[in-house]
Formats: structure tokens, sequence, C-alpha cells
């Protein structure tokens, strides 16, 4: 593709180009040929590219878009020092793009245009690297088909070789016979102008053609119209007078009208190697000063496009009414009335037809409830600020039972009956004393039961020794015998007891009567 005609390498957007392509935010157009844009655009990493649009015409043809995915594919398998290497593609969308790393440098057209014929040894690195670049691409099955000045970018360290394999996916389409240019006449190989016939050959010629072009700044069958410049290829010989006496016979040979006749492209390398007076290396000197300024030109570069941010939705604006004025209804609508609490609430909502007027069924007056809640002794109600209303609730044909009405009287509180609930409460107290007294008296001591007195004498530490047991006559003596397990004794705590002293006089029926007791 071609650059774009004026000085400025960056051409800023027009109207009809696109503001992102796959993805990639545009900056500016690099060029424009016959078979669709350029433009420039940035990586995420901020790497530049050269992003190539189709045309919409090759999209819209079927086999040019089977064939530019099979370029495509073997494109991505390049990978030489003096080619562009294929970043991204998309192949399956409206209009097919390729994106390549983008080489900062004129093309060779240009530089020849500006500055004229390149020296000897410039044109000799211009050949062994372009040479090179084809062997790369022969290697990936792939034939350039469209090498000429305009595919030749002059970077600062050697040449670089772009837009391989694209002319082969518009070959043989549809839109060849309509007067779109898919490649340059005047660098075209006599078999692929006469019958159309491309093999690796093919570049071989076109390699001489760009030889030439570079040493005297013109192509080697001369211009003009495009049937005229084929004509001159397929029958006539190249005007070599103006090329040096030492690219004569490399250029010669390159040109031949019979592909096998033309050198291969090792031998090429070899020859320019053999031609040039010193060693060749590509640095940074390759070019002329001149040539060089219009590299430091393109690396200026504008910066990327900005993303815009994301516009906020805008929030809907609340409709304000004026204090003491109510919205007005639609059209054929209910009618709403505020309620007085604040200007923005709810409105209450009333029957249809004309709103109830003061003493009308449905409706409160104003201050009515105020006169029949408090007029039975109750303390006046506080003052209400000014536009504060109390909702009413109006409907057509309904009526709050008492509101309105004169005789309406607030019920009196309900008085609380402390007496019953002591009354309950003493009741309940005398049941549960009396459930409590007819209990059994089985677990009270005999000596309780009968009446008798009790006398404690037992500590409970003693208690807990003897664990309740009874103890009879032995050596514990016989103040001990008369020993009783633990009992309650008129509220006290369980403990031992022992049976009173006998009576002076008492026989052993009395002892024995006692002690079981």
């Amino acid at each position: 593709m071609s650059s774009a005609s004026s000085t400025d390498p960056f051409q800023p957007l027009k109207a009809d180009d696109p503001a992102v392509v796959g993805g990639y935010r545009l900056a500016a157009v690099l060029g424009a040929g016959g078979m669709g844009k350029v433009y420039l655009s940035y990586t995420p990493g901020g790497r530049p590219l050269a992003i190539k649009v189709i045309r919409a015409e090759f999209g819209e043809d079927p086999e040019f878009r089977r064939r530019f995915q099979q370029e495509v594919r073997s494109a991505q398998r390049v990978q030489g020092l003096y080619t562009a290497p294929v970043i991204d593609s998309d192949t399956e969308g409206a209009q097919p793009w390729l994106a390549t790393a983008y080489v900062p440098g004129p093309s060779l057209a240009h530089a020849v245009a500006r500055h004229g014929g390149l020296p000897l040894r410039s044109v000799l690195l211009l050949t062994v690297g372009v040479a090179e670049a084809l062997g790369v691409i022969h290697g990936a099955g792939i034939v350039h088909r469209d090498l000429k000045p305009a595919n030749v970018l002059l970077a600062a360290d050697g040449p670089r070789v772009i837009d391989f394999g694209i002319a082969r996916a518009a070959d043989t389409t549809a839109l060849t016979g309509t007067g779109v240019s898919v490649g340059t006449p005047a660098f075209m190989a006599p078999e692929q102008a006469a019958a159309g016939t491309v093999t690796p050959a093919t570049d071989v010629f076109a390699l001489g053609q760009i030889a030439a072009y570079a040493a005297i700044g013109a192509p080697a069958f001369g211009e003009g119209p495009s049937h005229a410049v084929l004509y001159r290829i397929v029958h006539e010989d190249p005007d070599l007078s103006r090329l040096p006496d030492e690219l004569r016979p490399l250029v010669s040979r390159c040109l031949s009208r019979d592909p096998a006749d033309r050198p291969a492209l090792a031998d090429i390398i070899r020859m320019c190697h053999e031609i040039s007076p010193e060693p060749l290396r590509q640095g940074e000197d390759w070019l002329p000063q001149e040539v060089a300024g219009s590299i430091t030109e393109r690396l200026r570069m504008p910066a990327p496009a900005p993303t815009p941010p994301p516009q906020p939705s805008a929030a809907p604006t609340p409709t304000e009414f004026a204090p003491g004025h109510a919205p007005t209804p639609p059209p054929g609508g209910p009618t709403y009335t505020p309620t007085g609490y604040a200007v923005a609430s709810a409105p209450t909502q009333t029957g249809p037809g004309t709103p109830g007027a003061p003493g009308a069924p449905g409706s409160v007056p104003p201050g009515a409830w105020q006169r029949h809640a408090y007029q039975q002794g109750h303390p006046t109600p506080p003052p209400q600020p000014s536009g504060f209303q109390q909702p009413g609730f109006q409907q057509s044909g309904f009526q709050q039972p008492g509101w309105g009405s004169s005789g309406f009287q607030p019920a009196a509180p309900r008085r609380k009956r402390p007496g019953l609930v002591v009354g309950a409460s003493i009741f309940g107290a005398l049941v549960v004393l009396g459930v409590i007294g007819s209990l059994p008296a089985a677990g009270r001591p005999r000596h309780v039961r009968q009446g008798r007195p009790c006398h404690v004498v037992v500590s409970r530490r003693r208690f807990e020794r003897q664990r309740f047991r009874r103890q009879g006559p032995g050596k514990a003596g016989r103040s001990q015998a008369g020993l009783v397990p633990g009992h309650r004794c008129d509220g006290e705590l369980r403990t031992q007891a022992r049976r009173p002293p006998a009576p002076a006089g008492g026989g052993r029926g009395q002892r024995r009567q006692l002690r079981q007791g």
C-alpha cells in the first residue's frame, strides 16, 4: 500500500474512517492503496501497530475471504529480520483487517521520489536485505506477488518487506476484472502479466526491478499507461543505461524473461557481496543522511487516542411544587390532594368528581377532630405549625362513625378493680395452706405425733458419724442406746434425738415403752 501523498507521514482521520478496528483505537492514517487503507494504532502496552483494513468490496467476495484466511495463517509463520511480523488479524468480520508491527521509516517509493536514487552501498544492502526476506517468505510457502517499492520500508537497521501474500487473496477474484488494480504493472514479471503464472522466480524479477529503481530513481521499463508498461515488460528489454556498471550484470539476470534464467536468492546475496568494495554490514549508517532524516520524522508518532470515559446515566430530576399548591392532575384522571405533612408527601386520593366541601358527606371540617377529642376535660392540644393539616379519609358515600357529627363522645377509660385481685390472692393462699395441713404425718417422728417433748442432744458431726443407725447397749454406753434416725422436730433440720431420762422409780416396762417411743 502506498504512503500518504502529503509530506506529513501521519494524516488525520476523516469522517469516513473508523475510530476503532478490532478493539484498537486508530490514531492516524499511514497510507492507502488498491487493497485498502493503513492506519496507525497502538497495543495496550503502547507498541505501535500498522493496521491494514481491506476494502469492503474484497470482503464481500467469498473467494477472497478464503484466500485471505489462508495467506494470513501462512504470514503468521513468517518470522524474519527483514519482515514486519503479523500481530493480529480478523478474517471473518465485515471488513477483514491485518495488524503488523509498525516500522518507523519511509517506503522506498517515498524516499526515491523525495531524494532521488540511492548510492551503491545502500542499493547493495537493500538488495541483500530484501533477498533474505524473500527467502523466509518462500520458506513459509508464500509468494509475495506484489513486491514493489511501496512495500519495502527503509528502517534504521535495514529494509522491511510488508504485505506479503495479501495480493494472492485478491488474485483471480471477481474484482480483478472491474478495473481494481491489485499490483503495480511496472514491477510485474512477464509471465505474471501475460499468463498470470506466479512462482518464486516472479519475486526475483520484482527484486531486480527494485534494485534498478533504487539505483536510477525510476522503473527499468519506464513509466506511462499500464497497458504500455505491461507490453514493454513482455516484449522489450529494460533500459539499464543509467544503472551503475557494478549492478548491471546482477540486475540483468534478475530481469530475464525466462524464469529459469533468473538467479536464486542465495546467488543474489553472494553476487552483492562480490560487488561491494567493503564487507556489507547493516547499521544505522546504511542510508544517506537526508533519507535517515525521514526516519526521525516517523519516530514522532501521534499520541494514542484517549479512550472516552463512560458517561454516567442522567438521574431523573424530581418534580418540585411550590408550598401550598397541589400538582395539576391529568385530564380525566382522579384528583389528588396533598396531605399537608410535607410538600413532597404522597397525595391522598379522593373519589372522582368535585372535591368535598366542608360539611358535605365524606369530608371532615377543619378542626372538628380537635374539638371532639378534647372537649371532655382533656388538655388542649399544642398549637400545630402553619400549613399542618390532619389527613382526612375522603371517600364518596363513606363516613367514619362519629367523625363530623356533633353528638360523638369518646369512650371513657375503663376503671381498674384492685379488690378483685386482692381477694383472689387471699383465697389462693388459704387453699395452699389447707392442702399443706391435710398432708399425712407419716414422715414425722413418733414422739412428735404423740405430742411428747424432744431434747436435741446429738451434734451434726456425731450424727453424720453414726450414719442414722440406732445403737443398742454396748461399749457406746446406755446414754446412746435411745438414738433415733434423723427426723424433723418442730421445723428443725434433721438431727438425732435421745429419749428423755426415765422418771424416778420407773420400772422395766416403762423403759421398754420409752425405748419403743
